[in-house]
């Protein structure tokens, strides 16, 4: 089953790198959208992107999920003492005229208890809800762990998250 899955998502990958990296639903658009690939097998990463509102309301991304992974949640990093650690949000604030970024470090979605390892080269489906604009489907390609220093997450020796 999960070379099938792995077989799949491949395939969806090489479809994906021909469309485009922009998708609008609404008065939302999503640009460059990817997810972190795994590292090791941690069962974790995260998707980052680029929204803006091409209208005059704001509207909210509320939630994700994906057929991968378990969960997915909706954080950001905070410093906690000097520390910068990743907390769970109830949504992003998405303004008009103002990119909201997911990035490492920042805001992003977190993927739990994802299925498989995630290759560069492979595609995540990704639905993600917003307040105003509604659903929307997404192909998110995975990329590499070039230039992850900052935020990276997994889990230590014991299994609890890290970060």
């Amino acid at each position: 089953m999960r070379r099938l899955a792995i077989t799949t998502l491949t395939l969806l990958g090489l479809a994906a790198g021909a469309l485009g990296a922009e998708t609008k639903v609404g008065e939302v658009v999503i640009r460059d959208p990817w997810v972190r690939a795994s590292l090791g097998a941690s069962g974790t990463s995260a998707a980052y992107m680029t929204i803006e509102v091409t209208g005059e309301r704001p509207d909210r991304l509320l939630g994700a999920k994906s057929p991968l992974a378990e969960h997915a949640q909706l954080h950001a990093h905070v410093m906690d003492e000097g520390v910068a650690r990743m907390r769970p949000v109830e949504a992003i604030e998405v303004a008009p005229g103002t990119p909201t970024v997911l990035a490492p470090g920042g805001l992003h979605i977190m993927l739990m208890g994802v299925q498989g390892k995630l290759a560069p080269g492979q595609t995540l489906p990704l639905e993600l809800t917003f307040e105003t604009a509604g659903k929307v489907e997404l192909e998110v390609p995975v990329k590499g762990m070039a230039g992850m220093d900052h935020g990276q997450h997994g889990q230590d020796q014991s299994g609890k998250m890290t970060n």
